[in-house]
């Protein structure tokens, strides 16, 4: 038993607390965010050589064993996206401290920021489906505030757009909790992994895997991602990042925890619809990132393009495709904070977000068109950055089950991504200056560039010293297709009861 597995979601909510009492004093919320965020990231990689060196940990909350009381486990898996989430979290925080307003941080942004965190902290760690529901309305209540916080009317229709959809598919779990719990009698995912085993992955259990997939599908933007355009094109660019980066991952995690956990015994149906779902999914986002003009239309039709890759890895379910889909994940969540926040830069200093009014940025922000430019070639896969080595083991593992109508798919959307950002590059930072530094909206500093500058750096190491990080995925990929590492450390050696 490890205690320090619950900090992760602790330590944002106790700061986000304190921060509630002395809303006033924004330099105090900045300190106390930035430590708490840095504290995350330190248990983030305590645990992960834990892990290493002793296997999966695991809390029992109040001394009730599983699957009796409340279970917090923390994998090589979760491990690694909590890391990648403080990493992230704390980039987008400095960034939010010169662009995010007084006003807005005076009515409790830092909290929110924090709970969000600390929303999806939990759920990465925890080890029973109903406190994951319980971790996502954490995380969405969260959202909902920091979608809304500035009350532009555009917010607020995208905002009622958004809660709407967010509270259909969190009734959508509850109704998929309640059946699978009248079938089974746990809610425990390590108990419920031994009573689907036991009683056998039959049509009506088969049914409520699709139901959960329905759900996650919503969360996630697997195909139903028609409320996210909009939604993630009206906070400000902070807020913008951090959603891009983390809410649709969280989905993506609880399908990949339930899809190798506990409803992996009908892969020729589960996982080919997951696979299908995921192929749509990428043609679909790519025809709207290629088919736009506006700099956020095209962003954020991208993060769907990336939410159909990552999910193409889980389909393949090979040790190659579920490696890759692992280094996808870590690379997809720190480009997509980066290129929404390189793109929120531009709109920024332009006062627009439409193409054809933007040109000859580079002239007058160099190090920020450049920036762009090696973003945009690590978000389409090119070598040597962080996307390519993910693109090569899915398309690997799609390959090696015979799906190659997969592979070629994430290939040929992996070059319309490449088209659609060039369109962002080539528009708004070759050619012509229309706009004179004088005439410019805003301003460039270091709380703006240190983030986006740290975040270009971190997609080049990733991609050239993928090495480094090569056990820790490997460890991650065996206890994911091995379930039973999962249930002996949560349940004990005998994990038959």
């Amino acid at each position: 038993m490890n205690n320090t597995v619950i900090l992760p979601m602790i330590i944002p909510v106790i700061a986000g607390l304190i921060m509630v009492i002395f809303r006033k004093n924004i330099r105090l919320q900045r300190l106390l965010s930035i430590f708490a965020i840095l504290a995350v990231g330190g248990v983030s990689i305590s645990l992960m050589n834990q892990i290493r060196n002793e296997g999966i940990q695991t809390l029992q909350a109040g001394g009730w064993e599983a699957p009796y009381g409340i279970t917090i486990v923390a994998d090589m898996f979760s491990a690694i996206l909590l890391l990648t989430t403080s990493i992230v979290a704390l980039f987008c925080l400095i960034f939010a401290f010169s662009s995010i307003g007084r006003e807005r941080e005076e009515h409790y942004f830092y909290p929110m920021f924090l709970f969000l965190i600390s929303g999806v902290c939990g759920s990465f760690l925890t080890g029973d489906l109903f406190n994951l529901f319980v971790c996502f309305e954490v995380m969405l209540i969260s959202s909902y505030v920091l979608i809304s916080l500035g009350g532009t009317k555009l917010q607020l229709r995208e905002s009622i757009k958004y809660i709407l959809i967010n509270v259909i598919s969190s009734s959508l779990f509850l109704l998929a909790i309640a059946y699978l719990y009248a079938i089974t009698g746990t809610l425990n995912l390590a108990h419920l992994s031994l009573r689907v085993a036991e009683a056998g992955q039959d049509g009506l259990m088969t049914t409520v895997a699709f139901l959960f997939l329905i759900v996650f599908s919503m969360k996630a933007a697997l195909f139903l991602f028609f409320w996210l355009p909009g939604s993630y094109s009206v906070p400000p660019i902070a807020v913008a990042a951090i959603f891009a980066a983390l809410l649709t991952k969280v989905g993506i995690y609880a399908i990949f925890r339930l899809f190798t956990l506990v409803f992996y015994h009908e892969p020729e149906i589960t996982h080919l619809v997951i696979g299908i779902l995921g192929a749509i999914t990428m043609v679909l986002g790519a025809i709207g990132a290629v088919a736009y003009w506006d700099i956020k239309k095209i962003l954020t039709y991208n993060v769907i393009v990336g939410v159909g890759f990552i999910i193409a890895g889980l389909a393949s379910f090979t040790s190659m495709g579920m490696m890759g889909a692992i280094y996808y994940l870590i690379h997809d969540m720190l480009i997509k904070a980066l290129i929404f926040l390189l793109g929120g830069m531009i709109i920024h200093l332009t006062g627009t977000s439409k193409l054809k009014e933007i040109s000859g940025l580079i002239r007058n922000h160099p190090y920020l068109g450049w920036m762009f430019f090696v973003a945009a070639l690590s978000l389409a896969g090119i070598p040597p950055l962080s996307g390519f080595l993910g693109k090569v083991f899915i398309t690997r593992g799609t390959f090696e089950t015979g799906s190659y109508w997969l592979g070629a798919i994430g290939l040929i959307t992996s070059l319309m991504v490449l088209y659609s950002i060039m369109k962002i590059f080539m528009n708004s930072f070759w050619g012509e200056t229309y706009i004179s530094k004088d005439m410019e909206k805003g301003t460039t500093n270091v709380s703006t560039m240190l983030p986006i500058g740290c975040l270009t750096a971190l997609t080049i190491a990733l991609g050239l010293g993928a090495e480094g990080i090569h056990e820790y995925v490997q460890i991650a990929t065996e206890s994911m297709l091995n379930p039973i590492m999962y249930i002996e450390a949560v349940i004990g050696e005998d994990p038959i009861r």
